[in-house]
């Protein structure tokens, strides 16, 4: 809104050409975002405690010391993350271009299911929630037209392409089958998150780290000079999705202040599947869907756990791991919380700069 009001007033007042500058809003975007999720916080949390009453549902085949030390937590806190991200998004990106609306929609679409996933919850009593079967149909029919939205407006050439790390020009057209494609790629990345989240700030950094790595890729993949100089497939305009990527990772930063163990708030639905649906849909803009299972490589860990133990108990009988997902499994183990969480950051840390290094490495 900022940079559609301000920017065109450059050659009367010079300083509004900052403006231009995608770097300057992406700063205000972070600042905005972040002082936002400081100051809507302690409101926020108060008003959750206040209604939920006696916070999330805990299951009741979950981690023992979950049911004394989690009891009593209000969730939902995602709306602060979704709150503070789409605010400081609408003021400081270019409110023109059409990714950042495909972004936004599938953030606050799957933000929307997590809310009602959340509600049912709390107003029921129970930890099921929303029906799985119409969550995914909630999250592939949202999918479904921003992956359409997405590619109606990419350069024919790249449209339905998927492109391949480590690889310069290697591309496969996947035609009629890319709006499928991204559609998974969003959904899978969405519930890839929300399986994550269940530690006090254990799915919340990942995401931060995920986000910032993108931030760069969007930079320069939206940037012609620089993705002709690594050899990567420049996309138009998606240089932009750098603003939306700021104001998230600096709403992250506010949230984990409340997140942090032991937890304030807990960002439950709400936020799990509106910010792994974000990454889904930037990395099917950016045509690095195959980089962002490397980047949030800790994200497909968690899911492949769970499909291990599912199908294993199902086959066999018997179970893989003591509990799934993965950080369960570690806490069975009598790892303390604090252990596993700051050991799955490292491990982002480490995937991400792999994850950056396809981007030189061709």
């Amino acid at each position: 809104m900022l940079y559609n009001l301000l920017y065109p007033l450059a050659d009367q007042f010079p300083l509004f050409n900052l403006f231009r500058y995608i770097t300057f809003r992406t700063g205000g975007a972070v600042f905005t975002s972040l002082v936002l999720a400081f100051v809507l916080g302690p409101w926020l949390i108060d008003m959750l405690r206040t209604r939920q009453n006696e916070g999330q549902p805990i299951r009741e085949d979950g981690p023992e010391s979950h049911l004394l030390t989690k009891k009593g937590t209000p969730t939902m806190g995602g709306l602060l993350l979704l709150i503070s991200t789409s605010i400081a998004t609408l003021l400081w990106a270019d409110l023109k271009n059409p990714y950042v609306w495909a972004v936004l929609l599938v953030t606050i679409g799957y933000g929307f299911l997590g809310f009602m996933d959340d509600f049912l919850k709390v107003s029921k009593r129970n930890s099921k929630g929303l029906p799985g079967k119409a969550k995914l149909v909630g999250q592939f029919s949202i999918a479904a037209i921003a992956a359409w939205w997405i590619s109606y407006n990419t350069d024919p050439a790249l449209a339905t392409q998927l492109a391949f790390p480590f690889f310069k020009n290697l591309l496969l057209d996947l035609g009629w089958f890319f709006v499928p494609f991204a559609m998974f790629v969003m959904v899978g990345a969405s519930n890839a998150v929300n399986l994550t989240d269940g530690l006090d700030g254990l799915a919340i950094v990942p995401v931060m780290i995920a986000a910032a790595s993108f931030a760069l890729i969007t930079y320069l993949i939206g940037n012609i000079q620089f993705a002709d100089y690594l050899q990567v497939h420049y996309i138009a305009g998606s240089g932009e999705l750098t603003v939306l990527l700021g104001a998230l990772v600096g709403a992250g930063l506010g949230f984990l202040w409340f997140n942090a163990p032991p937890a304030m708030v807990f960002m439950g639905d709400t936020g799990s599947l509106a910010l792994g649906g974000a990454l889904g849909a930037v990395a099917v803009v950016t045509k690095h869907e195959l980089v962002l299972a490397i980047i949030g490589g800790l994200f497909v860990l968690e899911t492949v756990s769970v499909i291990i133990q599912v199908g294993s108990f199902k086959l066999t009988g018997k179970r893989v791991f003591r509990m799934a997902p993965l950080h369960h499994h570690f806490e069975k183990k009598g790892w303390h919380e604090p252990t596993i969480v700051i050991r799955f950051w490292i491990i982002s840390v480490i995937l991400a700069l792999i994850g950056l290094a396809t981007l030189k490495l061709r």
